[in-house]
């Protein structure tokens, strides 16, 4: 593939501030753009304007859609760990995208062994010959080559590194960053 690049979205915070951040790696894991968003506080009004869908509108139309209109790398896979985001990501980035965390089973045939559970849109891939394989989710509509394509991308990028690593050093940044720190 031309693009072996791995994007990374991981929106998070409270009802009184929400924050988001984008990364893109190479396929070693290293970081090809980084892209964050200031920590968003709602007033009180917009809190009860928008009631109970105002934690979906802040994380779709205010965090999610400033990130992917900042990011300049595009990746040929966006990974998310929050299924409210995983459509909205794929919807608006127009870019293959997966809900992607560890699993509790154990270990499938080989490295990029795909296999069907209860769940529609969940699939297991096994992306290396270590360890469970990822349960990886997909928004509605997924075609059978895009589960494997994912299933390639994330077998080759694991040949080089820790695939769901990128979500740890995301997180970090973004304490670090909202204690003032650069």
């Amino acid at each position: 593939m031309a693009n072996n690049a791995l994007g990374y979205i991981i929106i998070d915070g409270t009802e009184s501030q929400i924050r988001g951040a984008a990364l893109v790696t190479d396929a070693k894991g290293f970081p090809l753009d980084f892209v964050r968003t200031d920590p968003f506080r709602p007033d009180q009004v917009s809190r009860i304007l928008y009631g109970e869908s105002f934690g979906k509108y802040a994380k779709e139309k205010l965090i999610l859609e400033s990130l992917l209109d900042a990011v300049e790398t595009d990746p040929q896979l966006w990974i998310c760990n929050d299924t409210d985001i995983l459509a909205p990501l794929r919807n608006y980035s127009r870019i293959k995208s997966v809900l992607l965390e560890e699993s509790p089973h154990v270990p499938l045939e080989a490295a990029g062994h795909i296999e069907t559970t209860a769940d529609p849109g969940v699939f297991l891939i096994q992306a290396n010959t270590n360890g469970a394989p990822f349960r990886a989710e997909f928004p509605g509509g997924i075609r059978p080559e895009e589960i494997q394509q994912t299933a390639a991308a994330l077998t080759e990028a694991a040949e080089t590194m820790n695939i769901l690593e990128p979500f740890a050093r995301l997180e970090k940044a973004m304490n670090l960053l909202a204690t003032g720190a650069r």
